[in-house]
C-alpha cells in the first residue's frame, strides 16, 4: 500500500513538474499579449477616441434595430472584456430587447485581438478567425433583431463619456491589471497540471466520452473534446493556453485545431461570461443557443470547404 501510494505521489509530482515550466512560458506570452493591448486600449478610452470610432460605425448598428449607442458597447467589447461591457451596457441604460442583442454580439467578440491572436499561434489565420467572430455577431444580432418581440429601438443616442483625472483612471486600471495578471499565470497552470494529472491517468477519455455523439454532432474531432470543455467553461484564453501547449508537444494537429477554433472562436466561456449577463436578467436560452448554432454551422462550413478544396486538388 506504502509503495502505490509512494508511486502515486510520484507520478503526481512529475506532473507538476513538468506542466509549471510549460505553463509559466504560456502565461508570459499571454501576458506580453494582454497588458499592451489593455492599456492602449485604456488611453482610447480616456481620450475619447473609443466615442469617435463608435459614432463612424453607429449607422451600420441601425440595419439591424440597434441604436447608435450599441456601438459603444460592442467597440468595448472588441478590446476588452465582458465585465467592462456590463459596466457600459449599465451606464448608457440599453433596453432588455437591444441588451439581449448586445449581450450575445459581445460574447461573441469580446477580446478579439487577444484571443484571435491566440488562435492564430494553434494554426487558424489571424484574420479568418476576426472574420468568423464579426460576421457571427452581426448574423446573430440580425437573426434576433427578427425574432426577438418588442417595438423597434430609437434610432440614435447620446454616446455618454465619463470625465475622469488621470492618476484614478491609471490606478484602476493598474489594479485590474494586476488582478487580470494574477488570474492569468494561476489559472493557466492550474489547466495545464490538470491536463497533465488526466493524461497521466488516463481520465481523459473517460470523461469525455459522453461528450463524444455531441461532438460529432459538432463536427468537431474526439481529440479536440477536453479543449472544447475548457473553452466552454472557463473562455477561449485559458482553453487556447492548453491548445498551445497540446500544439508543440504535436498532440494536436493544425486542421483538428483549426476546426476546434472556428467552434469555439463563436461560442466560448459558456459559463462564467454567459451568467454575468444573467445575472443582469437577460435570457439564458438567447444567450447560448444561437451561439452555439452559428458556431456549429460555421465548423460544418469549413468542413464543406476542405472536402471542396481537397476534391479540387486531386481532380
Amino acid at each position: 500500500m506504502n509503495h502505490k501510494i509512494r508511486t502515486f505521489g510520484n507520478r503526481l509530482a512529475n506532473c507538476i513538474q513538468s506542466a509549471l515550466p510549460q505553463g509559466m512560458k504560456t502565461a508570459l506570452w499571454l501576458l506580453k499579449l494582454t497588458i499592451p493591448v489593455s492599456f492602449a486600449v485604456f488611453l482610447l478610452d480616456y481620450f475619447g477616441i473609443l466615442n469617435v470610432i463608435a459614432g463612424w460605425v453607429a449607422p451600420f448598428f441601425k440595419l439591424i434595430g440597434l441604436s447608435g449607442q450599441a456601438s459603444i458597447v460592442l467597440i468595448t467589447s472588441i478590446f476588452t472584456n465582458i465585465y467592462s461591457v456590463i459596466a457600459v451596457m449599465t451606464t448608457l441604460g440599453i433596453g432588455f430587447r437591444e441588451g439581449s442583442i448586445l449581450a450575445v454580439m459581445c460574447l461573441i467578440s469580446h477580446a478579439l485581438i487577444v484571443e484571435t491572436a491566440i488562435q492564430k499561434k494553434t494554426g487558424s489565420s489571424f484574420w479568418r478567425m476576426i472574420t468568423v467572430r464579426i460576421s457571427a455577431s452581426f448574423i446573430a444580432a440580425w437573426m434576433l433583431n427578427l425574432i426577438l418581440p418588442g417595438e423597434m429601438v430609437a434610432e440614435s443616442g447620446n454616446i455618454i463619456h465619463q470625465s475622469k483625472e488621470w492618476m484614478p483612471a491609471w490606478a484602476d486600471w493598474a489594479e485590474a491589471m494586476a488582478i487580470t495578471t494574477l488570474k492569468i499565470v494561476v489559472l493557466v497552470n492550474l489547466l495545464l497540471i490538470l491536463q497533465k494529472i488526466l493524461n497521466e491517468f488516463g481520465l481523459i477519455k473517460w470523461i469525455l466520452k459522453p461528450f463524444l455523439p455531441l461532438l460529432q454532432l459538432m463536427g468537431l474531432p474526439a481529440n479536440t473534446g477536453f479543449l472544447w470543455m475548457v473553452a466552454y467553461t472557463l473562455g477561449l484564453s485559458y482553453g487556447g493556453a492548453i491548445m498551445i501547449s497540446q500544439s508543440e508537444e504535436g498532440k494536436l494537429t493544425k486542421e483538428d485545431a483549426d476546426l476546434l477554433n472556428h467552434h469555439i472562436a463563436i461560442s466560448h466561456s459558456q459559463l462564467e461570461d454567459t451568467l454575468l449577463f444573467v445575472a443582469m436578467g437577460y435570457p439564458l436560452v438567447i444567450l447560448v443557443l444561437p451561439r452555439f448554432l452559428l458556431a456549429v454551422v460555421y465548423v460544418w462550413l469549413r468542413r464543406l470547404e476542405l472536402l471542396f478544396r481537397l476534391e479540387k486538388a486531386t481532380s
